[in-house]
């Protein structure tokens, strides 16, 4: 999965939000807020986080994870972990 574009890290994330919280896969965008835009509570922002955790082989520190406000957010720290990996 190292070599994971933006662009699939983003599909594949869109994916495990609409599986969580029902959102259209083709309304989320990089810009999109997990909480504002997507419904995304903190329960629902902890499966994401494991999700994608395990989806990418990946770990989110919990410390970063608050962090993640936006899609984009999310798949900035997806691409540097991944290149850490």
């Amino acid at each position: 999965m190292a070599t994971a574009t933006a662009e699939t890290i983003l599909s594949q994330l869109a994916t495990i939000i609409n599986e969580v919280v029902g959102a259209e896969t083709s309304t989320i965008s990089p810009e999109s807020s997990f909480s504002d835009d997507l419904g995304v509570d903190s329960l629902s922002m902890v499966e994401i986080i494991y999700a994608a955790e395990d989806s990418f082989g990946i770990t989110i520190p919990e410390e970063e994870s608050k962090n993640l406000r936006t899609v984009g957010n999310a798949v900035a720290h997806i691409e540097r972990a991944l290149a850490d990996a």
